[in-house]
């Protein structure tokens, strides 16, 4: 691999594989490879710990997060432990078709497929099949498609799951069948949809798509689980407006509406979308729920949202793709464990747990993870309010958090009919042309094009204006210059047309950073945001474990480094 001089700015293939150390690290070698679920932090020595999700959810979110981590970083690191987890996945399988629980070493509960699990567990088939077509995975996948159609309950015009757990014999209770209930039906059903139609897609699956449709028609018409406007029902019986899977069934009913051209689906979804944003704050930090989990920001939610606002974006409102961006560049990579100097290992170390504990290189192993329940300032959430500290790392956000690394590099740049767009501001290399962004140090970036493109468009922030926006064009010697103040360089709002681009062109786009300070009010808290274009380079107050946003280095000049950027040979489409 030939380097070259690229700006040292946040990078997401490379996070992917501090991700992939982590997925790795997490394996509890000891017990079949069966990966640890939480990790607690604060304490001296730290712990990990396993849990209620290790089998469907732990190994389907490790399998589908390596996968997407493979594929943006091009690294092989640990592919015996990915072999073990996906051995491990299928075997969980019974001859229903379901993905069930095992018995854990403490016997804290019996067999069952917990519905929650279920939406994991075809996340990683689909994601298996898309990387390598395997057919022994598209038959585990199949037979699983249709168990999830044959168990759910059929009414005239929606489907549902009426309770968490299926077992062998059944639903537990035939009483819940016949009074219609649907406990939680954003976690069992809504959130199904987003894999069910990927996995649609990829195969035409039938079951799947019927699958959607009864979900959607659930969720929007008469589960309750959203209010007339919007907000998120709070009543005890809907988990108190559980942000990670309301927002999940969002992202999920957002694909299906676009799919479909349901042009009323995506209204809805946005309606929704707006009002959660009302709770977030504007660099990504979001409420568990709306009362017990209220102040624990959990990452999965966060790529709910990322990946919500990116379907909202493609589907005409792009002005979610700033919202994205705002997103990627801090809370979600500000959540990602790089720095373990804070954690503490000193003093005597118990023994573990077999099947249960490990005290053993806590910290290294758990490297590049991301955080399982956040302050908007801290790694650590431990605050008076709520539940206080629980614990710092779960396998869920670091599964979900590898996700949204793919999710907002495979929409930095994209094409549609010959139009190639840059829709985020981000580096990355891809087929059509290399992105180099100079952001946050200086408003800059540089389109170098690697093959002829019949029409190019860059997306400018909403707070860079248009009348001192510059570009300029270099080819074979030559060099032509232009600004945004041409009336018909624009479209969309945000986007700069370029026009066509040959390969081997050089097109540095530049444009003034905006210096602004926001108060940020997170479940009745406020903090003051520094900003610098779309980073936040500063947060008061600080936080007092593992403080985020008080250590972030900007300069007048972006500094420089070796590098490559990765150029995958076929775009994967999640």
């Amino acid at each position: 691999m030939t380097y070259r001089q690229i700006p040292d700015t946040l990078l997401l293939e490379e996070r992917a594989g501090h991700a992939l150390h982590a997925m790795v690290g997490m394996a509890d070698r000891d017990f079949g490879y069966v990966p640890f679920f939480s990790a607690n932090l604060m304490t001296e020595p730290p712990y990990m710990t396993h849990g209620d999700w290790d089998y469907g959810s732990s190994h389907g979110r490790m399998v589908d997060g390596m996968l997407l981590a493979r594929h943006m970083s091009g690294e092989t690191f640990g592919e015996d432990v990915e072999a073990r987890y996906r051995a491990n996945l299928l075997s969980f399988f019974k001859e229903d078709g379901l993905s069930y629980r095992q018995i854990n070493p403490k016997g804290h509960w019996e067999p069952n497929a917990n519905l929650i699990d279920q939406r994991a567990v075809i996340l990683s088939l689909t994601t298996w099949l898309m990387a390598t077509g395997d057919p022994q995975v598209k038959e585990a996948a199949d037979k699983h498609v249709a168990a999830l159609k044959r168990i759910a309950v059929k009414e005239r015009d929606v489907w549902y799951y009426p309770a968490s757990e299926y077992k062998e014999g059944g639903w537990p209770s035939a009483n819940g069948v016949q009074l219609r209930l649907a406990p939680d039906p954003a976690a069992f059903c809504g959130r199904l949809v987003m894999p069910l139609l990927k996995y649609h897609e990829l195969t035409g699956s039938q079951d799947a798509l019927e699958l959607c449709r009864y979900f959607s028609e659930l969720i929007i018409h008469r589960s309750g689980v959203f209010n007339k406007d919007g907000s998120f029902n709070d009543a005890l019986a809907y988990r108190s407006g559980h942000f990670h899977t309301r927002l999940g069934t969002l992202d999920a009913i957002a694909r299906f509406g676009a799919f479909t051209g349901d042009a009323a689906m995506i209204a809805w979804v946005q309606k929704c979308y707006d009002w959660a944003l009302t709770k977030c704050t504007a660099f990504g930090w979001t409420p568990g729920d709306l009362h017990e989990q209220a102040y624990e920001h959990e990452t999965c939610s966060l790529v709910d949202l990322i990946s919500t606002g990116l379907t909202l974006a493609k589907s005409g409102y792009v002005q979610y793709w700033g919202t994205v961006e705002r997103f990627l560049r801090n809370h979600l990579t500000e959540s990602q464990l790089l720095d373990l100097s804070w954690v503490k290992s000193g003093g005597e170390t118990p023994e573990n747990i077999h099947g249960w504990q490990t005290y053993d290189s806590v910290a290294e192993r758990t490297r590049g993870s991301f955080a399982g329940y956040s302050a908007p300032n801290d790694f650590c959430c431990d605050v008076n309010e709520g539940r206080g500290h629980t614990s710092d790392l779960q396998l869920c956000c670091l599964g979900s958090g590898t996700r949204g690394l793919f999710m907002g590099w495979s929409h930095i740049v994209t094409e549609h009919q010959g139009t190639v767009s840059v829709n985020l501001l981000l580096s990355r290399g891809s087929q059509w042309l290399d992105v180099s962004s100079y952001l946050p140090h200086e408003g800059k970036v540089v389109l170098e094009v690697n093959r002829d493109i019949a029409h190019l468009q860059v997306r400018i922030p909403e707070w860079a204006g248009f009348t001192k926006i510059r570009f300029t064009r270099e080819l074979e010697g030559a060099a032509t210059e232009g600004s945004g103040s041409e009336p018909s360089r624009w479209l969309n709002r945000h986007f700069l047309q370029l026009g066509p681009a040959r390969a081997g062109e050089r097109i540095t786009v530049t444009f003034p950073l905006s210096m602004r300070r926001t108060i940020e009010t997170a479940m009745n808290q406020t903090f003051e945001a520094q900003w610098r274009g779309d980073d936040v380079v500063d947060l008061t107050p600080r936080g007092t474990k593992h403080p985020l946003y008080s250590g972030r280095q900007v300069f007048d000049r972006a500094p420089m480094r070796e590098g490559q950027y990765r150029r995958p040979e076929k775009e994967w489409v999640w």
